[in-house]
């Protein structure tokens, strides 16, 4: 049995049943018991980046054999646990990169030339034309990403084509690959990167290494006026130091659609900030990505039940 316990396309999910029995839950991963009975006999786990695939769950799922991921951030699952037992996991690696890259570029635009909040003052028969004409254009400025897997490398050509200059920092991609001069992209150290920037962009998974990276003193060497977009993962980017920069003016503006604790609870203190674009956590979520997602997960997880199967 496959249980999915988080949204998934259903034409994917049909795709699945042809072959396999399927226990298609979206709102399983908030039922703990009941997605803990599900697991008993399920040789596969489809899932977002809610279902917290932990050694202590994985210990309670005997049968497990592959976990496929509806994304490509693996925070949520124990890998090291997973491999330990012999767990396929698949991540669908490639398959929102353009939801990504599309959701960075527009709303860089929308926070560079800052208007788009005037909808009720100009509703209300005020017109803030004067207040609202220093907004910025997007051609000439510098992209800077802090990653450059697959989606920073959508991200930076769409930012091309749009006439900016794109700048990375990726320790794990060497300043001699030819990857560089093949996207056309400059390789920068954190410091350097930060401080060129127009606006940062965020593309590294959570890690040891990742957690808390783009802090107060950070921030601090950055242009003033400079934008901060985060779609990776929260914990990346402390959400306090962004608050207070943004309310200094040293940050112009900000993006965020993950956060250290989602969902994002209620608080005053993300009330009122300028500048400010808070999202759900759907960056790489659109009609076209998940149909995307759902079709390479449904593939890859069949195709690896039916190798197990024909043994």
């Amino acid at each position: 049995m496959i249980v999915i316990s988080e949204f998934m396309d259903e034409a994917a999910v049909e795709s699945l049943r042809a072959e396999f029995d399927v226990q298609h839950e979206p709102t399983l991963v908030d039922r703990p018991a009941d997605l803990h009975a599900a697991m008993q006999g399920a040789a596969a786990l489809i899932v977002r980046n809610r279902t917290q695939v932990d050694a202590a769950f994985i210990a309670s799922a005997p049968e497990l054999k592959v976990v496929g991921r509806l994304g490509v951030g693996l925070d949520n699952i124990d890998t090291a646990a997973c491999s330990a037992r012999g767990i396929e996991v698949i991540a669908a690696t490639g398959a929102n990169a353009v939801s990504v890259a599309e959701y960075v570029v527009t709303t860089a635009m929308m926070l560079l030339r800052g208007v788009y909040g005037s909808t009720v003052d100009v509703a209300a028969g005020r017109w803030p034309r004067a207040q609202l004409s220093q907004g910025r254009e997007i051609r000439g400025k510098t992209l800077a990403l802090i990653g450059f897997g697959s989606i920073g490398r959508v991200t930076a050509r769409l930012a091309q084509n749009l006439g900016m200059q794109v700048i990375a920092h990726d320790p794990l991609v060497a300043a001699a690959d030819a990857v560089w001069r093949e996207h056309g992209v400059a390789c920068r150290s954190l410091e350097a990167l930060l401080a060129e920037a127009d606006v940062v962009s965020l593309h590294v998974p959570l890690s040891a290494q990742t957690r808390g990276m783009l802090n107060a003193s950070r921030i601090a060497l950055m242009k003033r006026g400079a934008m901060v977009i985060n779609t990776a993962r929260g914990g990346i980017v402390d959400e306090g130091a962004v608050i207070d920069a943004l309310r200094s003016g040293a940050l112009g503006g900000a993006a965020l659609d993950v956060f250290e604790h989602e969902p994002l609870a209620a608080s005053a203190a993300w009330a009122d900030v300028p500048n400010l674009i808070l999202t759900p956590h759907v960056a790489g979520v659109t009609a076209e990505a998940n149909a995307r997602v759902s079709a390479l997960i449904a593939q890859r997880v069949a195709t690896s039940l039916l190798a197990l199967r024909s043994r």
